[in-house]
């Protein structure tokens, strides 16, 4: 059916179209609908820019500046490779040979007292195993996982390391099960680094039970605990033990002159048995000590006045006044020193 003429001629546009350019001298859309309605038009008022004023010369406003906090101790010091780590020769040897003969296990628990270098062997063992001269067990220390995984580096993404303290329930190791799948990223192994592994609720050592027996061929596991006995059987028998043991008092005496010399404090000979006793075999707990002394010496000197009083003990010199009024029966002079 034909269109009527008179049914287009409704249709019919007079002027410029919808998206024609406006026609020269033509005044805009916005100023013809205002004058329709009888509304004046407002204009556009910008709001200034308001520039906080700088403080004058010799204003005594000062800037702030936040020293830099210096690492403790027992981070700054923490070793790199096995032979910087004291006192667990009947560990670090044997981890040694098994990597250089090639017959490193898929699984490890590393169980012992606190701050005895569980941890640090785990991440010392990881940069041996994915060292790109490796594995070896002298890591080079400037290949990119060397670097990530040493101290103050900020870790390797094939390296994960889980606090089952908190990440200890069911849910996290079957998240953990299903990752272990995942080819690592840039490095030759995936290795888990589970610490405090005696927080693990047994039905999530129980989802771990496959992946830790028969693990892919490129992943790890290292178990870091404190109360091995808390570890399922089922687990422990799935991994090498090695169980680390408290440091001889000498040797961390020796430890500890070294690091006093590195931070050129004169420490009197008679401190750092109070510091040896007070960490009672443990390293970290030792450096903390350690460092807590350092931070208060005087003039660079820390003397055994200053260590007895701010750890607790009794002066050695107290002692044996006391000791001389018992074997002259000076009850009073007893009571007296």
């Amino acid at each position: 059916m034909a269109d009527d003429p008179d049914d287009l001629q409704l249709y019919a546009q007079e002027g410029p179209g919808l998206f024609d350019e406006p026609l020269p001298g033509a005044e805009p859309a916005c100023d013809i609908a205002a004058a329709a309605q009888d509304l004046p038009v407002e204009p556009v008022i910008e709001e200034p820019v308001i520039e906080e004023p700088a403080a004058p010369a010799g204003s005594s406003v000062k800037v702030v500046e936040r020293p830099a906090a210096p690492l403790a101790l027992y981070r700054r010091y923490r070793p790199d490779t096995f032979a910087e780590v004291i006192g667990q020769d009947h560990i670090t040897e044997p981890l040694c040979r098994a990597i250089t003969n090639n017959k490193v296990n898929h699984a490890y628990l590393f169980s012992g007292p606190r701050g005895c270098g569980k941890t640090t062997s785990a991440r010392i063992l990881a940069r041996c195993l994915n060292c790109e001269q490796g594995p070896t067990p002298e890591p080079c220390g400037v290949c990119d996982s060397c670097v990530q995984l040493g101290t103050g580096g900020p870790g390797s993404i094939d390296v994960i390391e889980i606090d089952a303290a908190s990440h200890g329930r069911v849910d996290d190791a079957r998240e953990l099960r299903e990752g272990v799948y995942f080819a690592p990223v840039s490095s030759r192994y995936k290795i888990y680094i589970i610490d405090e592994a005696h927080m693990v609720t047994k039905e999530g050592f129980n989802a771990l039970l496959k992946v830790v027996e028969e693990p892919p061929e490129h992943v790890k596991f290292i178990f870091a605990t404190t109360e091995p006995e808390k570890v399922i059987g089922t687990i422990r028998s799935r991994t090498h033990h090695y169980p680390f043991r408290l440091v001889p008092p000498r040797t961390l005496t020796a430890y500890l002159e070294k690091i006093c010399d590195e931070e050129r404090v004169e420490v009197e000979r008679s401190v750092l048995p109070l510091v040896v006793r007070a960490g009672a075999g443990s390293v970290r707990d030792s450096l903390s000590v350690l460092d807590q002394l350092l931070g208060a010496a005087d003039h660079g000197r820390v003397s055994y006045q200053q260590a007895a009083g701010l750890l607790g003990y009794t002066p050695d010199a107290l002692l044996d006044e006391i000791v001389d009024a018992f074997a002259a029966g000076d009850g009073k002079g007893v009571f007296a020193a």
